[in-house]
């Protein structure tokens, strides 16, 4: 279907399509939203609160907060010293002179109590009465009036901070402890070598000359105290078994005669004289014989049914194992050469090398603990000795530790490591060592707070490897990670730990 229109209905078509569009634009004018950050007064106390959003970035870097033409811009200033506000106020967007304004913050953080913060004026800006300590994770609620108006504003920034539940804790292993009291240990490490307990080692040594028949044992095995070791051929021992042999015939005769006569006087058939020579010859019959006796124990022979007085058998001194084996068979030995050594392992010495430096730490009777260097095993024990003489060439002297040693897991020879306790103190805040990381520049631990971990720069004190003092920083009865806390240091560098002011 076709339409007509003459020249006078398109003009009136045509001013209806353009009052309409004037109409519209009109409505979107009037419609237009209001910036971030400002609001209006409500109520009669004349008490503003700035509109939800984030805050524009001022003219000095900061935060800027506006409202009916009064602004407020916060900064945190850092460089060259200890982090602090720095509040810029403003008044129709030019700066207005922070004498005109009263400006107090509240910082909230995560476990902390609200600190609040005055200012003061210097040169163009108001300054802090604190200093803002890291990490700079908090809620931010500030206070302004001006001209007898009350202004509020509030922010939140987040650092350094991760959320995990208790299911994300449990599944990454990351072990919750408490802050709290505990005993350090102040400790000295050195190094040391394990020997033998030379208080229970023993020579072996002939005592007489002769030639070796027999060898019974041999370097490394157990032996028990008087088992047979060696056996020699000592014409020397047969001498002494033959003048104790000869002594004992003269003792038994000298014993018979002494008895007739003795029958002979008490019978008045004989005089008394015979009956005391008879008496001495006895006596002196008996001291023979205890000394050659004597002489026969002295080289440890004995007397034997079998008739071979030239025998000697070597025994065990002690329990232990043969350390030294120095003779062959065939071979003759003298009698004062060291055949055998024979060493008891049921204890053994930690011996360690003590500095000039060191030597006023180290006490007879302190505790320590003995780490094997190759393997893992530990044991336990006490100084039992302090050299008193300081070597020339080392500067140093010798202690050493007596440590038992049952299953012979200790070997002469092996390096180890030595711990001493020095000393032991209680400090009121303590932490476990291996909750301690770096974020940054930052020594810190991650406090935990309902399903946050947030990174707690401390000041730390004495620690003994297990538990490490902390001076500040962290709260008695806080929780923080301990174990695996490393897995929360690297969720916070994924995150990013921003560093915003």
């Amino acid at each position: 279907m076709k339409f007509n229109l003459n020249k006078q209905q398109t003009l009136i078509i045509a001013g209806i399509v353009a009052v309409g569009i004037v109409l519209a634009w009109l409505i979107l004018g009037t419609s237009k939203p209001q910036p971030e950050g400002e609001g209006e007064t409500h109520g009669s106390s004349a008490e503003t609160n700035a509109m939800p959003g984030a805050p524009q970035k001022g003219p000095h870097g900061g935060k800027l907060f506006t409202q009916d033409g009064y602004g407020v811009e916060v900064t945190i200033f850092e460089t060259g010293v200890e982090p602090e506000f720095r509040v810029y106020t403003y008044q129709d967007g030019k700066p207005l002179d922070p004498a005109l304004s009263q400006v107090t913050i509240t910082l909230e953080r995560l476990g902390r109590p609200p600190q609040e913060f005055r200012f003061v004026k210097e040169k163009d800006y108001l300054k802090g009465n604190a200093v803002v300590e890291e990490p700079h994770s908090f809620r931010v609620s500030i206070a302004a009036r001006h001209n007898n108006k009350a202004y509020r504003f509030a922010y939140e920034q987040i650092e350094a901070r991760v959320t995990l539940t208790d299911q994300q804790v449990k599944q990454n292993g990351i072990e919750l402890l408490t802050a709290g009291p505990a005993r350090i240990k102040s400790a000295l490490q050195l190094i040391g070598e394990i020997r033998f307990n030379q208080d229970r080692q023993v020579i072996v040594v002939p005592r007489l000359t002769g030639v070796v028949e027999s060898v019974a044992a041999n370097a490394g095995e157990q032996v028990k105290k008087g088992q047979v070791l060696a056996v020699i051929s000592s014409p020397a021992l047969a001498d002494q078994r033959s003048e104790l042999l000869a002594a004992q015939k003269r003792l038994a005769l000298a014993r018979t005669t002494f008895e007739r006569e003795k029958k002979l006087w008490e019978d008045k058939i004989s005089a008394e004289q015979d009956y005391l020579q008879a008496q001495a010859a006895m006596q002196e019959a008996e001291i023979a014989t205890q000394n050659a006796r004597q002489k026969l124990a002295s080289f440890g022979g004995e007397l034997r049914d079998n008739g071979n007085l030239t025998r000697y058998e070597i025994r065990a001194p002690i329990s232990g194992v043969v350390v030294e084996k120095n003779l062959s068979l065939g071979e003759t030995v003298k009698e004062d050469a060291t055949i055998f050594v024979v060493a008891d392992l049921s204890t053994v010495w930690a011996e360690m090398t003590i500095y000039a430096k060191d030597l006023n730490t180290v006490k007879v009777g302190q505790k320590a603990t003995v780490k094997a260097a190759a393997f893992e095993s530990q044991s336990s024990g006490t100084v039992s000795y302090v050299g008193s003489l300081v070597g020339e060439q080392t500067r140093a002297a010798k202690a050493r530790i007596v440590l038992p040693n049952p299953q012979g897991i200790w070997r002469p020879g092996l390096p180890v490591n030595i711990e001493l306790v020095s000393g032991e103190v209680k400090v009121p805040v303590a932490v476990s060592t291996e909750a301690i990381q770096t974020v940054r520049d930052w020594t810190v631990v991650f406090g935990r707070y309902g399903d946050n971990f947030e990174a707690r720069p401390v000041e730390l004190g004495r620690s003994d490897g297990k538990f490490t003092e902390v001076i500040t920083g962290l709260n008695a009865g806080e929780q923080y990670a301990a174990k695996n806390s490393f897995l929360i240091k690297a969720d916070v560098g994924k995150s990013g730990a921003s560093h915003d002011h």
